[in-house]
């Protein structure tokens, strides 16, 4: 992945990072259309938008010119690389320029995040089991999946929402 830089330009006030398919139709669609009625110019992904093994320069791009960056943290996130490699590239974000990130755990338990348990123990080790394969690029994909142990126990550490479905709001929690 290319070097982390940000720019002090702001194009967005909110990134949205989310795993499409756990959460785009519904909890993230109606944060976006929340979000976009208060005003609050939102960049959300197109599913357009070219997909590859690493995060695209349009994304890097828009990370780096948002204020804010809210973190959908569902149950597959861990399993997309592209996920992962965006995180990385928020938190790098965050601790060089001060973009907030606000992490939302939907139907999730934010230990399980940070100690890499359950779906993301699972996803992280699969991860390494596909990078063992390709013996070619294994010493810059154990740095690439360092990385993102790293990204997902920081962003678990920070003041965010627990978000649980059947219940009737959020619950904030600080770390």
């Amino acid at each position: 992945m290319a070097a982390t830089s940000c720019s002090n330009a702001f194009s967005y006030d909110v990134f949205l990072s989310f795993r499409g398919s756990d959460t785009r139709h519904g909890f993230v669609g109606n944060l976006y259309k929340a979000l976009q009625e208060k005003g609050i110019h939102t960049f959300i992904d197109d599913e357009k938008l070219e997909r590859g093994e690493e995060i695209t320069p349009t994304l890097m791009k828009a990370i780096q010119e948002s204020r804010i960056a809210v973190t959908v943290l569902s149950h597959n996130y861990a399993s997309s690389s592209f996920c992962l490699d965006e995180l990385v590239h928020i938190i790098g974000c965050a601790k060089k320029k001060g973009l907030l990130v606000l992490p939302v755990f939907y139907n999730l338990d934010p230990s399980d995040v940070r100690h890499q348990k359950g779906s993301y123990g699972e996803a992280l080790t699969r991860h390494e089991e596909r990078f063992r394969d390709k013996k070619e690029s294994f010493n810059h994909n154990m740095e690439r999946l360092e990385k993102w142990k790293i990204a997902l126990h920081h962003v678990a550490n920070l003041s965010g929402y627990h978000f649980k479905q059947g219940y009737p709001s959020y619950q904030t929690f600080y770390s």
